[in-house]
């Protein structure tokens, strides 16, 4: 079993609006984190069908390689990911339930960058991201999400 632990949690109410860095959040199961813009149904793609709108989350280890790879300086809520984690390998999570505290999440796919990402962020981010860009994740039984907390996949 691997473990990593979150290091910072991002919401903002609407969608393009700025990020906002919390130490707790409450995940609400099949909806998304409370406060959150994919929750409430005003993100940018909330009328996309498709899987995995409820959390998004990346990995610190990608944020620091876009700075040190391609010299694209990214603070971590600039991602537009929820959830900034360390010491775990989200691509491995796609298809599986895991842990986030007292969490359970399924990871249904790549979080790909998109070109509205960086619209909102800096040029380059979305080539330094390609297959990096974090995973997309549903709420399978909700509760709280702490700063600290540890990632545990099941398998």
């Amino acid at each position: 079993m691997s473990q990593g632990k979150v290091v910072s949690i991002h919401i903002a109410a609407v969608a393009a609006a700025p990020i906002k860095s919390v130490a707790e959040v409450i995940a609400l199961a099949g909806r998304g984190l409370e406060g959150d813009r994919y929750a409430a149904k005003l993100g940018t793609f909330s009328k996309d069908p498709g899987s995995g709108r409820d959390v998004t989350l990346i990995e610190s280890e990608a944020i620091e390689a876009l700075k040190r790879d391609y010299q694209v300086e990214l603070e971590a809520g600039e991602s537009r990911r929820n959830i900034v984690t360390r010491g775990i390998s989200l691509n491995h999570l796609v298809g599986k339930e895991f842990r986030v505290g007292e969490v359970v999440l399924r990871g249904t796919r790549l979080c790909e960058p998109c070109a509205h990402m960086e619209k909102l962020t800096v040029k380059g981010a979305l080539r330094g991201l390609i297959h990096r860009g974090g995973l997309r994740a549903e709420i399978v039984k909700g509760g709280t999400i702490r700063v600290g907390d540890v990632i545990a996949s099941r398998s």
